[in-house]
Parts: structure tokens; sequence; C-alpha cells
């Protein structure tokens, strides 16, 4: 009997298939999978969606679906469908080791797999390029398809309609993603979705398991953001040289942009301070988890080896460095979880789905900024191993970047229609998303613009855990700054929150008694995100109202509520904002001024 599950009644492993004897052992479930398990058999669905936090275990869960559903004879072909080249060696090696025979060299030239496999492993693109191919070996079996990080399904017209043609006629599908949500509206294939109060249509998972869940249960490490800002100066297209301080709030998204990828550029001061503290902490940590390493995501190849050069200089030791056009790119990535080298610097591949769960320390070294990039590339530091391991990522003290940092554990939902109940024209939860994926289009539009980066120095800014924000600055390598890159390396959710708060304090006192006039102390900001979506919702079911009465356009009643109560747009607005406009609209249906 394997994995405690009696096979169906005339059930037999397909032919070439190796023998139970040589099958290996599967790894003890976490809670979450026995009940996404216990879900799935319960009612044996065709299709079936899990969403689970990167690090939760998502690969554990599928393969012991696919294993069962083996033994019971409902299946006997399986094929994995992954984003990349390197994620389908990952899903290979993990099914070798329960014994499922999987193939992830499958060619669509060939058309064939190796003898002894049960199944493939393939991207999206080669699902894509050739869609008929793969319905065939779908139609001529009966087949499990493992959709890994199904969200890439509606990357590209060709994509989504590729592989809903390829597996239309599979026996089973099983979707699996840790972010949900897209930057569009292109329906994902194979996803339900259902109205919700407002009409919105919305992405229906099966089995939902957020990071704010795994972190409660260990499963996952807690991540403390250390924000950096500083004074950059730049040269534009038409020759004007210009100066802002990184973050600065009251600067268009443009000079941003423009202030972000300056600190980026190598040739400046800010890149090379950040990596020396991101190395101090990686040191700190490697004190109580000796083999912790560290990651540095870059933006294109040039700067991923203009890092590499600065790491080197830095440590004295050469990191890895993995590229996308790389040959190579898989073995060095094996090379780097197996080994003790301090750093790797990567591009995009290596932020999705990639399983290196000796990461702890990041550098998010990229203008790219949309919610499911940043949640995809933060999610490969987050992988616990033990209990207590706690994650560091560095990053530009910018709004976009310090938004999502601070709604980390925002649980959000793949919307296919947008309605505009808000000043930016769409719903509060959609808010955020769309504020950054506008900084990210305004990025991709100044870099194919002449630029050049003059000048850039850094200073620490704060840090940012749990929704709350710490520290008062200070300058490279002070005592404000090494408060926080000294944290023990192993501290639970709980210990890290009081940790960060007694050495918030500790600054407070240390310069009282420098003489230096600081205002008392606030209490560190913690954020109900629960309490600040219900209150963004009953903000837009009421401007909705007063809209419908005074015929007022939605983002006219926005503004104007600005205007009366202050504060930044619905997405950034704290409690206290919400609450005030929230009044004002209730003295508008009065009668009030």
């Amino acid at each position: 009997m394997l994995f405690g599950v009696a096979p169906a009644t005339g059930a037999s492993l397909p032919p070439a298939y190796p023998e139970r004897a040589a099958w290996g052992t599967a790894p003890k479930l976490r809670q979450w999978q026995e009940q996404a398990l216990a879900k799935y058999f319960a009612t044996g669905p065709q299709d079936f969606l899990a969403v689970a936090t990167p690090g939760a275990g998502k690969t554990t869960f599928a393969l012991r679906v696919a294993t069962e559903l083996v033994e019971r004879g409902t299946i006997n072909r399986i094929t994995i469908v992954a984003p990349t080249d390197h994620l389908k060696r990952q899903w290979a090696d993990a099914a070798a080791r329960i014994g499922l025979a999987i193939d992830p060299n499958f060619r669509n030239a060939d058309g064939r797999h190796g003898q002894g496999f049960i199944g493939v492993a393939v991207t999206y693109a080669q699902v894509a390029s050739k869609p008929m191919l793969h319905r065939a070996k779908t139609e001529a079996a009966r087949t499990l398809v493992i959709l890994d990080e199904i969200h890439h399904g509606g990357d590209a017209l060709s994509w989504g309609d590729g592989i809903r043609e390829a597996f239309e006629p599979a026996t089973r599908r099983l979707a699996l993603t840790g972010t949900p949500f897209r930057s569009d509206t292109a329906a994902i294939p194979f996803v339900e979705y259902a109205a919700d109060a407002d009409g919105i249509r919305r992405s229906k998972s099966d089995y939902t398991y957020g990071y704010g869940e795994a972190l409660r249960d260990h499963v996952v490490r807690p991540v403390i953001f250390m924000a950096y800002s500083g004074q950059m100066r730049w040269r534009t297209s038409a020759g004007e040289e210009m100066a802002a301080s990184l973050g600065e709030a009251s600067v268009t998204k443009d000079i941003t942009a423009h202030a972000w990828r300056t600190a980026l550029n190598p040739t400046g001061e800010w890149i090379p301070a950040v990596l020396a503290a991101a190395d101090k902490r990686l040191s700190e940590v490697r004190r109580t988890v000796s083999d912790a390493g560290g990651m540095v995501i870059a933006t294109d190849h040039d700067d991923a080896r203009a890092y590499a050069g600065l790491l080197k200089k830095i440590t004295g030791e050469s990191p890895i460095v993995i590229l996308s056009d790389d040959a190579k790119a898989s073995e060095k990535i094996e090379e780097y979880s197996a080994g003790e080298h301090r750093w790797m610097v990567a591009v995009r591949m290596v932020s999705e789905g990639v399983d290196v769960p000796r990461l702890a320390v990041g550098v998010y070294a990229t203008s790219t900024a949309t919610p499911l990039f940043f949640a995809q590339a933060v999610g490969r530091f987050v992988r616990a191993r033990r209990r207590g391991e706690t994650a560091s990522v560095f990053l530009p003290s910018v709004p976009n970047l310090m938004i999502l940092a601070n709604q980390l554990e925002l649980e959000r939902d793949h919307a296919l229609d947008r309605p505009a109940t808000d000043e930016d024209g769409f719903a509060p939860e959609e808010a955020l998303m769309e504020e950054a994926n506008r900084s990210e289009k305004a990025s991709d539009e100044l870099t194919k613009q002449k630029f050049e980066a003059l000048e850039s120095q850094a200073s620490f800014d704060r840090v940012l855990f749990d929704g709350g924000e710490f520290g008062t600055g200070g300058e490279m390598g002070s005592e404000d700054e090494q408060d926080f890159l000294g944290i023990p390396g192993l501290l639970d959710a709980d210990q890290v929150g009081v940790l960060l708060r007694q050495r918030q304090q500790e600054q407070q006192t240390r310069r009282g008694r420098k003489g230096v006039a600081v205002a008392p102390a606030p209490e560190p900001l913690v954020v109900d995100h629960r309490l600040l979506t219900e209150l963004r919702g009953e903000l837009a079911k009421n401007v909705s109202a007063w809209s419908a009465r005074s015929g007022m356009p939605h983002g006219v009643v926005h503004t104007e509520l600005r205007k009366a109560c202050g504060g930044p747009a619905v997405a950034q607005a704290n409690e206290d904002q919400l609450q005030r406009r929230l009044k004002k609209l209730q003295d508008w249906f009065i009668g009030r001024k």
C-alpha cells in the first residue's frame, strides 16, 4: 500500500513503470497539505486550484495527489507544465525522490519521452508552440496535468489558447500558484471565476494557504525589509541635470523612476554601499545558520555582472552569476543550492519557483515592481528549514516598493473586471496593484530613453516588518543602522517584532543623551490590514452612493474628499485618513458643509 492509500480494485501500474519496491518514501505532510488533499479526494474534481504562499510546499502536495491518483488507477500518465526549463528539472528531481519518473528532456521535435517514464515536464512555451502534439498525448492516456504557477497561462494569447487546446481532454487538471493575481485582465485557462458582491469576477481557488497562516504555522520565515534612501543626481535626455532624494514623496513618478535607476547604477555609491550592508547582515545570520546564502536580483545581464564584481571586492569571493541565456544556468543554481557560496547574482529567472532553501538575505536591485514579481522574488527567501530562521530583504526606499513590503500578507485574487470606484478608476484592493503597474510601465519607458546617472549616495532609511515601520534613519555605518543589521539570524516572528521595538526605543534614548532634539518616539505603526480593507470597501460603497445622488463621477468625489481631509490616494491612506473621509461623506449626506 503506497503512502497509506489502498489502490482501487484492478488498479495497475503503467507498463515499463518502476517496481513499487523501488519507489521512494513520501515526506510527512504539513497540516495544510493534509487538509487540501482531503478536500481534493472528497470530490475528485476534474479541475482543482490550490493557492499556497511561496515556500509552503505546493510541489509536495501536487506530487502526493499524483501518486495517489496513480495508485487508484485514476490516471496513468502525468504532464507537468512549468514556466522555465530549470523548474522542469526541479519538478522531475522532486518526483524522482518519491518514485515518480518524470522526463524533463521531452522535446516537441521528437514527440516521445524516454522509456520507463510515467510522464513529462514541459514549459508553457513548449505547449503553446505545438498544442495539438500535446493534446494527442493527453488523449492517448488517462492524464493528470499539473499546471505550476498557472497565472502564466494568461501571459500571452498563444499561451492561454495553447494550454486550453492541449489539455482540455485531460482526465484531471491540478493548477498551482503562489500568486493568483495578474497585472492584466487576461483570463487564465481552467480557473473558475465567480462574481463577488460588487459583480466583479474573481478567481476562485479550491484551497488557499496564505503567507499569514504559513507564518503562524512556522512554515515560512518572517521577512525583515531594510530600506535605503539617499541623494541621486542624473542627466536627462534633454541634457538637463536633475537631483532628488530616493523615495521623496513629493516628486513625480518620472523623477522617482530616474532616481531609482540612478541608485541601481553600479558605477555610483548607492549600490556598493547597500551590497556591503547586506553582506554584513549575511555574516550575522551565518553566526547561527552557517550555510545561509544571499541573492541579488538584478534588472539585466550587464548590471548582474557588474554587481558580481562589486561583491567580489567586498567579500573576496566570486559570486555565482545566473543569466537566462546561459546554457549552464540550471547547473549553476544547483551548485549554489548544494554549496556554501555566500552570494548568487541573478536576473529574472531565479525570481520565481526556484527552490534554494538556504537563501536568507536578498537585495532587490531591480526596477521591476509589479506586485506579482515582487511577491515571487520575496518568496525565494521565505522557505523555512527550521523554526526561527529569518529572511532579510534590502531594497530601495521608493513608495511603491514600500507599499508592497507593508502589504506582504495581503491575499489577492485575479479580477477580470475593473470597477471605477476610486480616484484612480479601480476598486480599493486593485489600486495597490495598479499603482505599482503604472510605475513599472513608466520605468520601462524611461529605460528606452537616453539617460546618464551622475552620482548616487546611500543612507539608511528604515526597517519594515509585519506592516510596521521602525528606525529613525541614519548614515551608512551608523549605530542606528548597525542596530538592525545585527539582529540575530534565529528568531521567530514574535521575537522579531519585540526586538525591533526595543532597538527603536534604544535609538531614541541614545539620541536624547546626545542632546539631539527629537519628538517623543511614537508607537510603531502596526497596520491592521483587515480593518484597512474593510474601511476601503466601506469608503468605496459610500463614494458610489454619493456619486449616484450628486451625479459627480467617482474620481471627482475622491478628489474632493482629499482636498477636504488631506492625505494620499486610497491605496496609501491609513486608518485615520480613511475614517476622516467617511465622516466627511456622512456630513455631505446630512447636508453639513
